[in-house]
């Protein structure tokens, strides 16, 4: 076949990466390699407009054993123990079909963990839509929610914690980030790096299908009027096939028979096959007419693209395959030698013993295009609200807007559609700041986290990069954890827009900075670029995930109120930030203004404060004031409980709206017993860290007095309403 240049574009490579190829293969390509070249030189795969600035995040630390570049990070939690966690997006197939997407991404996740050696212990999801009033919003919402509790349900893993939000900066292209974490050996992680020639290369799992040809291509591109015709690169996923699957690899993994093990992502057999001899700096050598496929007549073109789900690439060590066999024989699962490792540094593919493609390594992997694109500083609109010429309401009438919002309101119709529970080791699940999940027969545990923050990454994006770091590490402060390391999906629209791509650089410098200052590296992730359609491009979005550790597993800390006639505490000052705020958006539709600064000192010196606090066991409940500020925040901590409380009026601010909805940072509402207080105050004084008393708990009421009193029954009514109008 002649390859064109409209050949070229439906691969997604420009010429003048043609001609690259053409100048490494000393050659014009045929169209398999064509193919080949397509699948490992997209966005999703080469990281060509990202690579350059990912370097600068901060990816060691003393608990982290693997960083970025395998398929998942693994850190160090003492006693033997390690935790092995990843997060990515599936957004464009999820929009195309979204149950199948969101299944096929849990899916995906969950590989990535157990190829590492790990036994997944739980998933976490960080969702977003567009307005709900889009005509697509409500189908792609069940949809996605089905998809993510059908795969997770079946395969027997909690989904415990994560994250639904709407926007209209999603109606043509919704997020759906999956997070797995898994639990493993120290001594018996395994690594993708290819070692050893002529070793066998072996393919587990499903066969193979025409389901998913170039799916990592399709997420490379933007969306356009005929997105619906895509659906044909969407992936379908089994549960139950990939049960059998994971419980098949860590049987295998307990004796030392494997090299490496890669799981078939996007791109299929061409990526797991160039990424395990890359890292190994070998070659390999395929027979694709071994190649188990459920499908007749398949071409290798086919066979190379296939993004059909749960299957491997193994490389065994000599004489270990009978045994190898027997085991993926049992759970009813194919198991077949379809190649070798080479001294050759090539990619070799043969079928029916013709050589139909031979492409260096290095070609496809080390020498794949890295980009510096040109980008844009943010143009920072800092706008003063005129707050005089506002319509006046009461601070009631605001905070019912809030808890009534889409974004605000109970999400229990999302979670209650996942198990929860499976695996019998979930201590504290959705709901509140971070699920926490024992380690089996263990009394300690570990928190999990994931975040968002998109309007203040747009408005100020290095704010924003900083800010959500931050919201995560509170979120595990908040149970007693200590905060270990992140993952991050990092959603964003098209590199090739220069503005685009200063909103990605500037995100990324604040993540940076604020992992550095906070001692909380990066150990994995995903990039997910050309969120959009026809031009409009999503805000930018980076989601944060993150594990903290709970190393002794008495009493967990959870927001909800614990008794009654207790102190509740604000640490942290307050100075009444409205940009960007919730209180903006909802009651006036205003999304304008700067996000509230970020003192990473403040953060860290607060959150480990109250980390002491709750050591010492002088914490009943204790939540982050986040969006929607610190009546919000109060609300939420009296919904979740069987108490309310009665706030006092600020004695400093006079603007009651800017004290009560203001969305200042490094701020905890902690709840203690009244004969604790002049020891949380000791503490606190001690380590100069700012707090005031701003009430306390009591029966049945949310009240300030002068200014509204709510009866708790009324007030989970109104936080739980929304859904029964969507």
């Amino acid at each position: 076949m002649k390859i064109t240049n409209k050949i070229i574009e439906n691969h997604g490579l420009k010429l003048d990466e043609y001609e690259n190829i053409k100048k490494l293969l000393k050659r014009e390509p045929n169209f398999l390699e064509l193919g080949i070249f397509s699948a490992m030189w997209n966005e999703h795969c080469s990281y060509k407009s990202s690579r350059i600035h990912l370097k600068k995040l901060p990816t060691k630390g003393k608990h982290v054993i693997q960083g970025p570049g395998e398929n998942a990070g693994v850190i160090d939690i003492g006693d033997n123990d390690a935790i092995v966690f990843k997060i990515e997006s599936h957004n464009h197939p999820s929009y195309i079909e979204p149950y199948q997407g969101a299944a096929t991404g849990v899916g995906g996740i969950l590989r990535d963990v157990f190829t590492m050696g790990a036994r997944p212990i739980a998933l976490l999801n960080s969702i977003h839509f567009g307005s709900p009033d889009h005509v697509k919003t409500k189908s792609l919402l069940n949809g996605v929610v089905s998809g993510i509790g059908g795969y997770g349900n079946c395969i027997g893993i909690p989904t415990v914690a994560g994250e639904t939000k709407f926007d209209e900066t999603y109606n043509e292209n919704i997020l759906v980030n999956a997070m797995a974490v898994g639990h493993v050996k120290k001594d018996k992680i395994f690594y993708s790096k290819a070692k050893g020639i002529n070793k066998p290369v072996v393919y587990v799992g499903s066969k193979t299908g025409r389901d998913g040809i170039h799916g990592a291509s399709m997420a490379s591109a933007e969306f356009d009027e005929n997105s619906e015709e895509k659906k044909p690169t969407v992936q379908v996923g089994d549960p139950f096939t990939e049960k059998l699957l994971m419980e098949a690899c860590l049987e295998l993994m307990k004796d030392n028979s494997i090299i490496s093990i890669q799981d078939m992502g996007a791109a299929g057999l061409t990526s797991s096959s160039v990424e395990m001899a890359s890292k190994g700096e070998l070659g390999i050598e395929l027979e694709l007419d071994k190649v188990p496929c459920r499908e007749e007549n398949m071409t290798p073109y086919e066979m190379m693209l296939s993004e059909s789900q749960e299957r491997m690439l193994i490389i065994l060590e000599d004489g270990k395959e009978k045994a190898a066999k027997k085991i993926f024989d049992k759970w009813d699962l194919d198991f077949v030698i379809i190649g070798k490792t080479t001294n050759t540094n090539n990619l070799t593919l043969k079928f029916n013993n013709i050589v139909q493609g031979e492409i260096p390594i290095e070609a496809l992997a080390s020498k794949a295009p890295i980009y510096n694109r040109k980008w844009l500083k943010k143009n920072i609109k800092k706008n003063e609200i005129n707050f005089k010429s506002l319509k006046k309401i009461k601070i009631e009438e605001a905070l019912i807007k809030i808890l009534s919002s889409p974004n605000h309101s109970n999400k229990s119709w999302v979670t209650n559609q996942y198990d929860q529970n499976v695996m019998c080791d979930t201590v504290q699940k959705s709901g509140s700041d971070a699920a926490i999940i024992r380690i089996h027969n263990k009394d300690k545990a570990i928190a999990v986290s994931v975040d968002s923050s998109a309007n203040y990454c747009k408005s100020h994006p290095i704010t924003g990069g900083k800010q959500i770091v931050c919201e995560n590490w509170r979120n595990l402060i908040t149970t007693g954890a200590t905060p270990l390391a992140i993952t991050n999906c990092l959603n964003f629209g098209n590199p090739e827009n220069e503005e685009i791509m200063g909103e990605f650089k500037e995100c990324l410098e604040g993540i940076k900075e604020a992992c550095e200052f906070l001692n909380y590296p990066v150990v994995s992730g995903n990039v997910s670029f050309y969120n959009g359609t026809n031009k409009k491009n999503i805000y930018p979005t980076p989601v944060i995930g993150g594990v903290g550790l709970i190393k002794k597993l008495s009493k967990p800390i959870s927001h909800n109120f614990k008794k009654n006639e207790s102190d509740i505490i604000l640490i942290g000052k307050t100075f009444g930030h409205l940009g960007q705020s919730c209180f903006l958006k909802e009651n006036y539709s205003i999304n304008e203004g700067m996000p509230p600064e970020v003192n990473l000192l403040n953060e860290k010196n607060n959150g480990e404060s109250l980390l002491k606090l709750i050591d010492k066991n002088l914490i009943l409940s204790a939540h982050d004031v986040s969006s929607g500020g610190l009546i919000t925040a109060l609300s939420e901590m009296a919904i979740s409980s069987e108490y309310g409380a009665k706030i006092l009026k600020p004695k400093k601010l006079t603007n009651l709206f800017e004290y009560f909805f203001g969305e200042d940072q490094a701020r905890y509402i902690i709840e203690i017993e009244k004969h604790n207080m002049s020891k949380v105050e000791n503490i606190l004084k001690n380590g100069n860290i700012y707090f005031e008393k701003i009430g306390y708990t009591q029966q049945d009421h949310f009240e300030m007095d002068g200014e509204f009193k709510i009866s708790r029954k009324d007030l989970f009514e109104i936080n739980d309403k929304w859904y029964n109008k969507f």
